[in-house]
């Protein structure tokens, strides 16, 4: 069996395409959805097994496309055919460049391009280190495309509607354009292959078979992409696509000997309801059956996409589901026999930017939502789960809203558990407004052994970033050193709440004098003193409230960088600058800083502004002043 991943941008037509692959022979084709609207599609095809796996497009699906493709022997990029379009495909590019997979394209809905090919396949080039080249060239008929001319077999082949297209003679008005195609064709295969180079130099004419071997051979070291046609809801260039993929696919053996120590390599998964965490893996070599030992465990049962036909074993490139090993995960897809191992570095998922605050609608269901949280992470690459710092809830990080929106629905439909969503609040602090000193006296009397304790404590600004400090100038034993860890005990709990509310940071608080009493002093005592007296110091100085500053870095198509100039400014952000990726074609790194609390906002301008194609990642850079900002108690009231 072979496996190929199909993805691209939304409504390019993937699902449609596979379908119609799928269905070109005889016999039915099993399919199945995992994780939202991915699916994993098996089938024959003159009597070869393969497998597709469809990604859906958009950025909330493109954390699915790592694992898949590492399992995978080709992608084929499905793209609109439109020129304004091809810059939708970017990611999807790019992805493949650093995957290093024997790439298609294939450029869908021909039948209604306004467009040339030519302009088309040149947009997308901006977005490919290697060459794209045209495998066919589209006959029109009264403006309209009504077929293709293969440019290696030199064969016409007519559009029909839902049945397989026909071989008709190439038209006269059609051989320039053919032999101009086919020359460029050459040239670039000429590249890679000396004996064909010398045969065009010569002015010999290639056999057709022996260009299709270039053609192949080519493919498979990733050289070049070849660009095909077709509209898959009309069953047009569907035949040809298979047949280039049926030839000129590399076996599975390839993919293994990319992934010497790998048996088995995970590339979907998903939690089902009475059955468990399911995982779609493919088979490298022999020994992945069921009762078999998988990543330092028993592989529970495996079974086929019908999630009830049992496999007692998956031959070498073929796919099952492993049912009851709870011990595969996605976050390590490449199984060896002892053990499991991350996928490279491209496979990972973008960073998580759209995160949200998880809490369950019970509050007897934490510990269960918990543990939901960590298993749809080991089966989701997309989601990332954390705790807020500040409040100790469970965090979501996900891809985008629609996967948000997953992720509650698996909770409640899967897991059994309502959660409610909510945004994070950004992790504002204060810090003093001036140096001041501050006596406080801590005395009480109530029967017995009275309490007394007696500090002057000086407290001021340092410089943002430098964190806490407090030091002790006492002389003479005014307060004795065995109390003086209690003082700072007390003083760091004042700091949990200033005077907005916040956090204090950035603060050096001294313990410059004080007094004691020798039966009704004690620890707790001096830790009272010292956390009022830093309160009211604090009280006395004044604080300025402090926002945190992330410094982002967004990747972006090139064409779109200059839009993010304005974006950054709307949000009050100041712009670092750009440059051009140092190996992703047509793709600029941009650099910016923002505050935190609009990032929300920068996300939502984002997906807007690039259309979808741009990500970034996040880093907390420092902290500023902000003005006029209203203490934590009355934004909460």
């Amino acid at each position: 069996m072979r496996l190929a991943t199909v993805m691209g941008p939304q409504q390019a037509g993937k699902t449609t395409l596979v379908e119609a692959l799928a269905t070109l022979d005889s016999g039915k084709p099993g399919r199945l959805a995992l994780c939202g609207e991915a699916a994993a599609t098996r089938f024959s095809y003159m009597g070869d097994n393969w497998g597709l796996i469809d990604i859906p497009g958009g950025a909330d699906g493109m954390a699915l496309a790592g694992p898949a493709l590492a399992a995978s022997d080709a992608v084929v990029i499905c793209v609109p055919a439109e020129a304004d379009a091809a810059i939708l495909a970017a990611p999807y590019l790019r992805l493949a460049e650093e995957a290093g997979l024997p790439t298609f394209l294939f450029v869908n809905r021909i039948d209604a391009a306004t467009d040339r090919v030519a302009d088309i396949v040149a947009a997308l080039q901006i977005y490919c280190a290697h060459a794209m080249v045209l495998r066919q060239v589209p006959m029109r008929e009264d403006g309209r495309i009504t077929g293709a001319v293969d440019l290696i077999s030199e064969r016409a082949w007519a559009y029909h509607e839902g049945t397989r297209s026909s071989l008709v003679e190439l038209p006269d008005s059609m051989r320039a354009r053919e032999e101009e195609a086919r020359a460029e064709l050459l040239e670039h295969l000429a590249d890679f292959d000396d004996a064909l180079l010398e045969q065009l130099i010569e002015d010999k004419k290639p056999l057709t078979g022996e260009v299709y071997d270039v053609a192949t051979k080519v493919l498979r070291h990733h050289d070049l992409v070849p660009v095909l046609l077709g509209a898959a809801s009309h069953g047009n260039g569907v035949q040809r696509l298979m047949k280039s993929l049926r030839h000129e696919v590399p076996a599975v053996t390839a993919l293994a000997k990319r992934n010497p120590e790998a048996l088995a390599i995970g590339a979907l998964a998903d939690s089902v309801k009475h059955l468990g965490k399911i995982v779609l893996v493919r088979a490298l070599g022999d020994g992945v059956a069921s009762g078999a030992t998988l990543a330092g465990d028993t592989i529970g049962s495996i079974v086929d996409l019908d999630q009830r036909t049992p496999l007692q074993s998956l031959a070498p490139g073929h796919i099952g589901l492993t049912v009851k090993s709870d011990h595969l995960s996605l976050g390590a897809p490449i199984y060896s026999e002892t053990g499991a191992h991350a996928a490279p570095d491209w496979a990972g998922a973008h960073a998580f930017n759209h995160a949200r605050i998880v809490e369950p609608s019970n509050a007897r269901d934490e510990t269960r939502l918990s543990s939901a949280l960590a298993r749809l992470a080991e089966i989701d690459p997309g989601l990332e789960v954390t705790q807020d710092p500040e409040t100790g809830k469970s965090v979501a990080g996900t891809q985008g809203p629609v996967h948000l929106r997953r992720i509650v629905a698996s909770l409640a439909d899967v897991f059994g558990v309502e959660v409610t969503t909510a945004e994070i609040p950004p992790a504002y602090c204060e810090t003093p407004a001036r140096r001041t000193e501050t006596h406080h006296r801590h005395r009480k009397q109530s029967g017995g052994a009275g309490q007394f304790a007696d500090v002057l404590i000086s407290v001021a600004p340092l410089k943002r970033g430098t964190g806490e400090r407090f030091a002790e100038e006492i002389k003479g034993g005014a307060v004795p050193k065995s109390y003086i860890p209690a003082v700072e005990v007390g003083a760091r709990e004042a700091l949990a709440e200033g005077p907005n509310g916040y956090r204090v940071v950035d603060i050096s608080i001294t313990l410059k004098d004080g007094k004691h009493h020798a039966v009704d002093s004690s620890d707790f005592a001096f830790r009272t003193a010292g956390k009022n007296a830093v309160r009211a110091a604090l009280g006395d100085s004044g604080t300025r409230v402090l926002q945190p500053i992330s410094l982002i870095t967004i990747h972006v198509p090139s064409p779109l960088s200059g839009g993010l100039v304005p974006l950054i400014s709307g949000l009050k952000g100041h712009v670092l600058g750009f440059e051009a990726h140092p190996t992703a074609a047509g793709w600029d790194v941009f650099h910016a800083h923002v505050p935190k609390a609009v990032e929300d906002d920068l996300f939502a301008a984002l997906a807007s502004t690039a259309r979808g194609t741009a990500w970034y990642c996040s880093d907390l850079d420092h902290y500023e002043e902000v003005r006029d900002r209203q203490p934590a108690a009355e934004m909460q009231a």
